[in-house]
């Protein structure tokens, strides 16, 4: 039987002595004397499981709660990490966990786990930032699951599935090949030429005119146009064809975009050869002209293609509440600077302040300092009301402008940081698969990931199942010693 230490102690009044168990734990070296009483207010805790059976137990049943055991020092041993030791400790005298600044989350995480306390323990402020890591861990890893299902060649897909997975990834994966990539160009480029084909047929030098006198587009401008559209028209409906969720495919926001691109030329072709029958030339020349107004829509089409731009709407998606606040301080601003206006100005003869929702324009370009000069005010005290409204416009602009840009540096750097770890994710599941690889070929065994070429069908699947990867896997495996991948027999 192993015994440890009590300290003896009085109560309160002296009157009688008690004595409670005291153990010696070494956490990676740094060295702490703990007390029965303070760790059995966590009887389900891995420290408070070890002073119960401190006392009356063999060698080998302490042994199983620690790394070792010396019987001389009647100290405990540890391999752990003694600086989230220390804020564990915290629990026991404070009642709550606090994680130290440098610490990783999930690691510290692992640590609370392998004592025994449950994570309802961490304060809200260590809560949140564990949230906000474990869910950039799940995107990571579903970057991975992605690259890995581009990877994987499963035998019992059909051979149209293949087709439809295949122009899936030449349409909207540019990086998984180079015929992939000269799409991602040519549409790229047909957007922006299709955009400069917009601006240049309003130049009316560059413009004819038809039977009836009116000025249209140049008749090489019309053949660009419609070059551009049937390629829009051919990229939608491949990506239609292929999408493995068509309906979901129909309502994304993107692919409302390419659509509202594309429409307009189809309605005023048929309006142009057809509409003529069923309304008044006037009327249809009028809808045609409201339609090419939507080709604007195609101006969107690029942030498909552009990574800047998708991490701008993010930022700005994130940022909502910065911009509403940024709207109320206008609006209050604008009501109040426009009344004043009008209030002040009408004592002069020539006042150009006719009313209050006509003054709004002025208190519009003179909060933005923009200043078009084409409405003033005359007066000293409207003049005065002018520059307190400019100075507090450039305040209420200048305030939510910082917050907005840290959430576009956070977004962007988020972007650049996730797209880098599942990279190294990839990475390093390759190398463990080539070095377990190598292991099985020296044993003389054929491996499941032996072949000429990591990333091969069979290394993909065998990376798939038995392949410890960090963040789709459990870490414990790999804490217990687990192999990470098991040759295989023929």
């Amino acid at each position: 039987m192993w015994e440890f230490p009590r300290t003896r102690y009085a109560d309160s009044n002296g009157s009688e002595a008690s004595e409670e168990t005291e153990i010696a734990v070494n956490i990676g070296g740094v060295k702490h004397i703990l007390y029965g009483d303070v760790l059995n207010q966590y009887p389900e805790t891995r420290l408070a499981e070890l002073v119960n059976r401190a006392t009356g137990s063999t060698q080998d049943d302490l042994c199983a709660l620690c790394d070792d055991y010396d019987d001389l020092k009647r100290e405990f041993y540890f391999d752990r990490d003694p600086e989230a030791f220390k804020c564990i400790l915290e629990l026991y005298y404070y009642g709550e966990i606090h994680m130290k600044r440098g610490i990783c989350p999930m690691r510290f995480m692992r640590e609370m786990d392998y004592w025994g306390i449950d994570a309802e323990y961490l304060d809200e402020c260590c809560i949140s930032s564990l949230n906000e890591v474990q869910t950039e861990l799940a995107e990571i890893a579903e970057k991975v699951k992605t690259i890995l299902d581009d990877l994987e060649d499963d035998a019992r897909v059909t051979r149209g599935q293949k087709c439809q997975a295949f122009l899936w990834k030449l349409m909207e994966k540019p990086e998984s090949s180079l015929a992939a990539r000269v799409i991602a160009v040519v549409s790229f480029a047909s957007i922006l030429l299709s955009s400069v084909v917009m601006c240049v047929g309003t130049i009316p030098e560059l413009q004819v005119e038809d039977a009836q006198g009116n000025l249209v587009e140049h008749p090489a401008l019309e053949s660009i146009e419609t070059a551009c559209i049937i390629w829009f028209t051919l990229e939608y409906i491949l990506r239609f064809v292929s999408s493995s969720n068509q309906l979901r495919f129909v309502f994304s926001f993107m692919n409302i975009i390419d659509f509202l691109a594309i429409m307009p030329f189809y309605v005023v072709l048929i309006l142009t050869h057809l509409g003529t029958a069923i309304m008044e030339l006037a009327n249809v020349q009028q809808a045609v002209q409201a339609l090419r107004i939507m080709r604007i829509a195609r101006i969107f089409k690029l942030a498909r293609h552009s990574a800047g731009l998708q991490t701008l709407t993010f930022a700005l998606k994130s940022s909502l509440k910065e911009l509403g606040l940024l709207l109320m301080y206008m609006s209050v601003g604008i009501f109040l600077f426009s009344a004043l206006g009008y209030t002040l100005e009408q004592s002069h003869p020539e006042t150009m302040f006719t009313s209050i929702p006509q003054s709004f324009w002025w208190a519009i370009i003179t909060m933005t300092t923009v200043g078009y000069g084409d409405i003033y005010p005359k007066t000293t005290l409207g003049r005065c009301n002018a520059a307190v409204s400019f100075l507090c416009g450039v305040i209420a602009i200048a305030l939510p402008i910082h917050p907005i840009i840290n959430n576009f540096v956070i977004v962007y750097s988020k972007q650049r940081v996730l797209e880098t770890a599942a990279k190294h994710e990839i990475e390093l599941m390759a190398l463990r698969l080539k070095e377990k690889a190598q292991e099985c070929l020296e044993a003389g065994r054929t491996a499941s990931a032996g072949s000429s070429s990591v990333w091969d069908s069979a290394a993909v699947s065998a990376s798939r199942s038995n392949t410890y990867i960090p963040l789709l896997g459990d870490p414990t495996n790999v804490s217990k010693g687990q192999p990470a991948h098991e040759c295989k027999n023929n």
